[in-house]
C-alpha cells in the first residue's frame, strides 16, 4: 500500500502536483481499525486486496446489500464485522482508516468530506482525485513485497509489471531472505560491530573455500566422459566384431564426421543453436539413414548439454516448476521419436526426404533469426506445457534436433522468461539426449559408429574453445550461412528423391 499527504483544505490554494508526490510506506493494517463502506463487486476487490496482505486486519463493512461472496470471505476470516446498514458519520468513531467501495459518486464524496473532517485518511475506489492513497499492485515472495504505483495513470501497466517481476524473481529468495535473518540474530554488539561481522560471514561468498571436485569439476567431467567412452568401447570391442574392423581399418567417413562434429560444435557454441540441424543435413547428405544420424547427433549431445544444464542449474536459472511440467512427457515423446525412427530404418529412402523437409523448415527459421524477423507475440502464456514437451521430444528424436527451436521459443513467444526458460530447456535437454541415445543405442547397436564417434570426439575438441569463438566471429554471418546450406542440403535430398519417383 502507498500514502500521499491528504489534499489541502479548500481554503488553502490549490497547487497542480508536478511528478509522482506519492511517499511509499507499508502499513501495518493488523495493527489499525479499518473501515469499508460497500460489499458489491467493488467491495469484494477492495476486501480481497486487504485480506490477502493482512488476513489478520480488523474489518468493519457498513453496506445496505452485502454480496454472496463478501459473505463467503467474511466467513472464512472471523475478525471481519458486517454491519448491514446505510453509512452514517458514527461508523467512523474508533476507526482509523477508511475504503469507499460504492458506486454512488455522491454517496464517495460526501463519505471523503465527513473523513477528512474526523482527520482520517480514505481510499475511494476507482476515483484517484478522490484518493488520499493508491492500492499498488503487489508482487510476494513469502516475507518480501514489492509495491507498484503508476500514481493512479495506468493500472494496465501496474499490473503488467507485476506479472513480469512474479516471473523473473523465483520462490526461492523467500528461503534466501529467512536465511539473512536468522544470521541477523546471531550478530551482537552496536552497528559497527555487526557490520564487521557480516562482512566477515560474507567474505566466504566472495571467496569461497571450494571442495577438491568444486576446483576440478572441468577435469572430472572430462575424466567421466573419456572413461564413459572407453567404457562403451571395450564393450563394443567383445561383442560387436563390426567395431573391431572399424578399428583396425577406419573408415574414412570417421573423418568426415570428426571434422563436422568440430566446426558444427563452433558453430553452435557461437550462435547457441544450429548443431542438431546442421549435424542432421550433413549426416543425410553423408548417405546415413535417419536412424542413425539422429542416433549419433545424440550420443554426441549428451556431455554438453550435460555441462550446460549443470552451468545453468549453479546460476540459478532453472523453473523447477516448469520442469517438473514438462521433462516426463518429453522423455516419453522423445523415447517414442527414437524407437519409431529405429523401427523404420529399413524405410530409409522414404524417411530421409521427410526428415530433410523438416530440416529444410529449421533452415528457414535460423535466416529468420539471423536477420531478426520479428513474429506475432503470443498474448497469453502457453498453458499446455506437457504437450509441448511431448512434441517437441519426439521431433527431436525423430528429426534429429528441434528441441530448442521448438520448446525454447515457444515459451518466450508465450510470455515466459527467457533466461529460466534458456536454463530449463537445457537441463531437460541432457535427460532427453540420455533416453533417447539409450533406445536408439538399444534398437540399433553398433550401426555407423565411424558417424558416432565422429561426432562425440568431434564436439569434445570443440567444446572448450567454442566460447571463445562466439567473441570473434560475427553470430549474424554465421547464422545466414549456415540457414543458407542447410537449406541447400536439404532442398537437394528432396529434390534427389523426386528424381527417383519420376
Amino acid at each position: 500500500m502507498q500514502v500521499s499527504p491528504k489534499q489541502p483544505d479548500s481554503d488553502i490554494p490549490y497547487v497542480e502536483e508536478q511528478g509522482n508526490q506519492l511517499f511509499p510506506v507499508f502499513i501495518k493494517l493488523n495493527k489499525l481499525r479499518t473501515l469499508l463502506i460497500g460489499a458489491g463487486n467493488i467491495g469484494l476487490e477492495k476486501l480481497t486486496a486487504i485480506v490477502n496482505n493482512s488476513n489478520q486486519a480488523k474489518i468493519t463493512i457498513v453496506a445496505e446489500a452485502v454480496s454472496a461472496e463478501v459473505h463467503a470471505l467474511v466467513s472464512a476470516n472471523p475478525q471481519i464485522k458486517v454491519k448491514q446498514k446505510s453509512f452514517d458519520v458514527f461508523d467512523l468513531e474508533e476507526i482509523d482508516i477508511v475504503f469507499a467501495a460504492t458506486n454512488n459518486n455522491i454517496l464517495n464524496e460526501e463519505i471523503r468530506k465527513v473523513t477528512h473532517e474526523k482527520g482520517l485518511l480514505i481510499n475511494v475506489a476507482d476515483k484517484p482525485d478522490l484518493c488520499d492513497f493508491y492500492l499498488g499492485s503487489i508482487v510476494q515472495k513469502g516475507d518480501l513485497k514489492i509495491a507498484i504505483s503508476t500514481n493512479g495513470k495506468s493500472p494496465t501497466i501496474a499490473k503488467r509489471l507485476k506479472q513480469i517481476l512474479n516471473e523473473g524473481i523465483p520462490a526461492e529468495l523467500d528461503e534466501t531472505l529467512q536465511n539473512m535473518n536468522a544470521l541477523r540474530q546471531t550478530l551482537n554488539g552496536d552497528f559497527s560491530a555487526k557490520v564487521k561481522k557480516l562482512n566477515k560471514v560474507t567474505q566466504s561468498l566472495i571467496n569461497p573455500q571450494k571442495s577438491f571436485a568444486e576446483r576440478n569439476i572441468k577435469w572430472l567431467i572430462w575424466l567421466a566422459a573419456v572413461l564413459l567412452i572407453g567404457a562403451i568401447g571395450f564393450s563394443l570391442w567383445n561383442t560387436e566384431p563390426e567395431f573391431q574392423t572399424f578399428l583396425i581399418n577406419i573408415d574414412p567417413l570417421f573423418y568426415w564426421f570428426l571434422g563436422a562434429g568440430f566446426v558444427f560444435a563452433l558453430i553452435d557454441g557461437a550462435i547457441g543453436m544450429s548443431y542438431g540441424v546442421t549435424t542432421a543435413s550433413f549426416s543425410l547428405a553423408m548417405g546415413l539413414p535417419p536412424a542413425s544420424a539422429s542416433m549419433a547427433i545424440h550420443i554426441s549431445e549428451v556431455m554438453s548439454n550435460g555441462i550446460a544444464g549443470w552451468m545453468h542449474y549453479r546460476m540459478g536459472n532453472v523453473n523447477w516448476k516448469l520442469f517438473k511440467i514438462l521433462i516426463l512427457p518429453a522423455i516419453l515423446g522423445a523415447v517414442l521419436g527414437a524407437y519409431i525412427l529405429s523401427s523404420l530404418e529399413h524405410y530409409s529412402a522414404y524417411v530421409k526426404p521427410v526428415v530433410a523437409v523438416y530440416t529444410l523448415f529449421l533452415g528457414g527459421v535460423i535466416l529468420t533469426k539471423a536477420f531478426n524477423i520479428k513474429r506475432k507475440k503470443a498474448e497469453q502464456k502457453i498453458k499446455k506445457i506437457g504437450l509441448l514437451g511431448f512434441v517437441g521430444g519426439f521431433i527431436d528424436a525423430a528429426f534429429g534436433g528441434g528441441w530448442g527451436s521448438i520448446v525454447l521459443s515457444s515459451l518466450i513467444a508465450g510470455g515466459r522468461h527467457p533466461l529460466f526458460s534458456l536454463g530449463t530447456v537445457k537441463i531437460s535437454r541432457f535427460f532427453i539426449a540420455t533416453l533417447s541415445s539409450l533406445t536408439f543405442f538399444t534398437m540399433l547397436g553398433g550401426k555407423h559408429w565411424e558417424a558416432v564417434l565422429g561426432l562425440i570426439i568431434g564436439s569434445a575438441i570443440a567444446s572448450p574453445i567454442a566460447a571463445r569463438v562466439s567473441n570473434k566471429i560475427s553470430a549474424k554471418t554465421i547464422m545466414v550461412a549456415v540457414g543458407i546450406i542447410v537449406m541447400l542440403v536439404s532442398l537437394r535430398s528432396v529434390v534427389l528423391f523426386i528424381l527417383k519417383l519420376i
